[in-house]
């Protein structure tokens, strides 16, 4: 809700700032594939994101994929041979129980056309354990016809008023060849230009865009048709690489094809990833973690291009965002990641129009499911439904109002509603300095920043609140809320009982709950002691 400050409000004795804070971290999250969304567990996780986390939009891979039915050319077979039919048909049943359910959980798509049916594609089974089929199609018309009757079988469902506010995305990372894409990226850029001209054809007004990109890199390994993994030895073996000149993926050249030849751009979507994976010369793949503020550095970058393109009003959205893009990095599990997100998102949070992070659940398996209750995956909540530290971060975030009273290094204090405030903040330690939280391989190699420091004072005054008001304080450390740090005290069992997931969603839930009272001048006052890796929420309580 927007709100306009009273005059009276004044934080640490100055007029409240009244700066626009927009919520991108919850405009969109990803989720691993479509078929997922049709398990109860997916569908009971999304809607607690949508009441509590605040999301507005989802965006998943493969809702043209073989386990959807959406293209067929053949009967099915069963226990004899599949006979060919006359000409392919669509059926939408599987995609329709998907996209019900996230505009009955009170969300909206966010469309990502993708992958390849298999009776379409030149290669198959390119990707994931579920065996995606990401290539080009063998006859482009057949797939501009499946794009144009999925789109107006939408509108028939659901009306055009509601479709045009779903953004349609073309594709997923085309430049990651040959797992994403194993044609050129003209061949990309084609497919782009077929699609979008096919949706503006069927409504001026739907909003289409691409290239979805992954991640920027230093060097030209993606200038080319191919990704050339030749040129990647200076980014490996570089002593500092953040001093190398990092940049967007295909964005560039995205844009001048589109131009060149009169293509609609609604939005750019790229990844943002803080990471790279590059070859030295030896061909070792070098993992690298970018500084903390590698996000905001590239969204930097991507306004300034967008500004001077010839679509300078087009809106800027990161489809994937996350500390890394490892399905087993045991850091999404923790606290620590928890601060980075929530520092990164507020540091960001006027330069996109949505950055979304991947994913909103455990239940995602493109490398299959994962092994243990606690395995690394990218989930706000695990595969039993227990909250990760990154959860709590993310209602937090969620509290917040859209206008700023004030913005620090440290956290933020926004107005809610008439004589009302909210906060956030945080203590990224003083001494990581520039660094990211990094990635782990286990939970024992997540502590290595345990000991991080030193403790944190926030002290703010807010006058000109209503006496006697109440505010509830959150608080998620190392101490409250570290739930995978639990697990592994247990032992970390692969296998939870019954009264496993209870005693760690216990565990999990047990932030550090205290309150605050306006007094009776209608000052609040915070002066709290936060300790290293801590995240504290200030909101009004419920009466």
């Amino acid at each position: 809700m927007s709100v306009t400050p009273s005059a009276s409000v004044l934080v640490d004795g100055q007029p409240s700032s009244d700066v626009a804070l927009r919520h991108i971290w919850n405009e969109c999250i990803g989720a691993g594939r479509a078929n997922e969304a049709l398990r109860a567990d997916w569908q009971r996780h999304f809607q607690e994101a949508v009441d509590v986390l605040g999301v507005r939009y989802v965006r998943f891979h493969g809702v043209f994929h073989d386990d959807m039915f959406v293209y067929r050319a053949s009967n099915g077979g069963g226990f004899g041979p599949p006979t060919p039919l006359a000409e392919p048909v669509y059926t939408f049943a599987y995609v329709d129980k998907v996209f019900d359910a996230i505009l009955d959980a009170g969300a909206r798509p966010f469309v990502e056309l993708g992958f390849m049916p298999r009776e379409l594609a030149t290669q198959t089974e390119t990707l994931f354990w579920w065996k995606a089929h990401c290539s080009p199609p063998k006859d482009m018309n057949a797939w501009v016809a499946l794009v144009t009757a999925t789109v107006e079988h939408w509108i028939e469902r659901y009306g055009i008023d509601e479709v045009r506010t779903w953004p349609f995305e073309v594709w997923n990372e085309p430049n990651l060849v040959p797992h994403f894409w194993t044609g050129t990226k003209t061949e990309y850029f084609q497919l782009y230009e077929a699609t979008a001209l096919a949706i503006k054809a069927i409504d001026p007004e739907l909003k289409v865009g691409g290239p979805s990109s992954s991640v920027f890199v230093p060097d030209s390994r993606y200038d080319g048709e191919y990704h050339d993994t030749s040129v990647e030895a200076a980014t490996a073996e570089a002593p500092d690489p953040e001093l190398l000149p990092w940049k967007p993926v295909w964005i560039h050249d995205f844009i001048a094809y589109c131009a060149e030849r009169d293509v609609p751009i609604d939005f750019l979507s790229t990844h943002l990833y803080p990471t790279d994976f590059a070859f030295d010369t030896q061909g070792v793949g070098r993992h690298i973690s970018r500084q903390r503020d590698a996000t905001r550095n590239d969204l930097v970058v991507m306004r300034e291009i967008i500004a001077a393109s010839p679509y300078p009003d087009a809106e800027l959205h990161i489809t994937e965002w996350s500390t890394s893009p490892s399905s087993r990095d045991r850091m999404h599990d923790t606290v620590f990641a928890a601060t980075y997100i929530a520092r990164a998102f507020l540091q960001c949070h006027d330069l996109a129009d949505s950055i979304s992070y991947w994913t909103f659940t455990d239940v995602f398996e493109e490398g299959g499911g994962g092994i243990g209750p606690f395995h690394g995956g990218f989930g706000f909540v695990n595969e039993q439904g227990i909250h990760k530290p990154t959860f709590h971060a993310m209602a937090m975030l969620n509290r917040l109002g859209t206008r700023i009273a004030v913005q620090t290094e440290h956290g933020v204090i926004t107005r809610t509603a008439e004589n009302s405030v909210a906060g956030l903040f945080f203590n990224y330690p003083d001494s990581m300095g520039v660094k990211s939280v990094g990635s782990a391989n286990s939970h024992t190699e997540t502590r290595r920043l345990a000991d991080e420091g030193p403790e944190r004072r926030i002290h703010h005054s807010v006058a000109g609140l209503r006496a006697g008001q109440v505010y509830s304080v959150e608080i998620l450390d190392q101490e409250h809320g570290d739930v995978a740090a639990a697990w592994h005290r247990m032992g970390e069992p692969l296998n939870l009982s019954r009264q496993d997931v209870a005693d760690l969603t216990t565990i999990a839930d047990d932030l550090d709950r205290r309150t605050l009272t306006v007094d009776d001048n209608g000052v609040l006052t915070v002066d709290m002691s936060l300790a290293p890796w801590a995240v504290m929420s200030l909101f009004p309580s419920t009466p």
